[in-house]
């Protein structure tokens, strides 16, 4: 797993509370072996028209957030089922970073478990980095996981809180394989002890 220490990205705003995983990536996408491949599809209902095309309109497609790594939304973000996918496709299409007032827990804990940090911040501090997106082009902002804190160069900064075990897992890329993998040393030792038994 990639490791999240900080990171500076183009902000993009989803002004839409309860984004549910089937909006994030629809069922009929899920049919994949691999955990990449994913981006391509993301929020796919919301950025086609319904001939399939491109829909100039849905955030996402409009040409000054192409690129970005930080997705502003709404509370409830990640709400619905618990597919892995969602955070699978909202890093294949690029995304380090997730800010909104609240998130759905297993979504949350999927996100960690892939890299993908998920940051609360309170209504008023999300509702301002979302204007500031929509307002100002190529805004950037620091989402810095060290230093809990979330901060651009045009005076906004915000504290954010995250549990110990979480941060530790996303500051040194440890995904739930590389959490077993601390004790590797430790099961060969049991593993060959278990073998004379035998």
């Amino acid at each position: 797993m990639k490791a999240f220490r900080t990171h500076t990205g183009l902000v993009a705003p989803l002004d839409r509370a309860n984004v549910d995983t089937d909006q994030i990536i629809p069922k009929e996408f899920l049919k994949r072996i691999e955990r990449t491949g994913f981006g391509e599809f993301l929020f796919y209902d919301w950025r086609r028209k319904p001939d399939r095309t491109l829909d100039p309109a849905f955030v996402l497609n409009q040409p000054r957030y192409k690129g970005a790594s930080i997705l502003v939304a709404d509370r409830n973000f990640g709400c619905g089922s618990s597919r892995e996918h969602a955070p699978w496709a909202l890093d294949d299409f690029g995304f380090r970073a997730i800010i909104a007032p609240s998130f759905a827990d297993i979504f949350a804990n999927n996100c960690v478990k892939n890299g993908l940090l998920t940051v609360i911040l309170p209504e008023a501090q999300v509702a301002a980095l979302m204007k500031r997106a929509q307002e100002t082009e190529g805004y950037r902002v620091t989402v810095d996981l060290e230093k809990l804190q979330v901060r651009d160069d045009a005076g906004f900064s915000a504290s954010f809180s995250m549990d110990d075990f979480n941060r530790r897992c996303l500051l040194e890329g440890l995904d739930d394989i590389g959490l077993t993998l601390q004790h590797e040393a430790e099961i060969a030792a049991y593993e060959a002890r278990r073998a004379s038994l035998r």
